[in-house]
């Protein structure tokens, strides 16, 4: 079942929601028709359960907004950039375990 949590980002909505955002946000970049991408969706909407006040997660689908991936250089989905403060502080493609998801969020807090 999807998290309450998580935030479903439009091209529009990215740079209120991310760049001027007061709290790191991870977000996913995604499409319905990926396989990798709907196998760590659970664990997105964990991960947003369990920093919910800490981290932001949000996430974008590429087909309904390709001009935030494009900007960001996302060739490879799922992709999955953390940011603080407006700025890149990493990122991973693929499908990934969710302790180095873990790994990259706590490098923000």
């Amino acid at each position: 079942m999807a998290s309450d949590k998580v935030v479903q980002l439009t091209d529009s909505a990215f740079e209120a929601e991310v760049l001027k955002s007061s709290v790191p946000v991870l977000v996913d970049f995604w499409a319905s028709w990926c396989a990798p991408c709907k196998a760590i969706s659970p664990m997105i909407d964990t991960l947003a359960d369990e920093y919910a006040g800490k981290i932001k997660v949000c996430k974008v689908n590429v087909d309904d907004n390709p001009a935030t991936p494009g900007q960001y250089g996302v060739r490879g989905i799922p992709t999955l950039i953390l940011f603080k403060d407006g700025q890149i502080l990493d990122q991973v493609v693929g499908a990934v375990p969710k302790n180095q998801l873990e790994g990259l969020i706590k490098k923000a807090l």
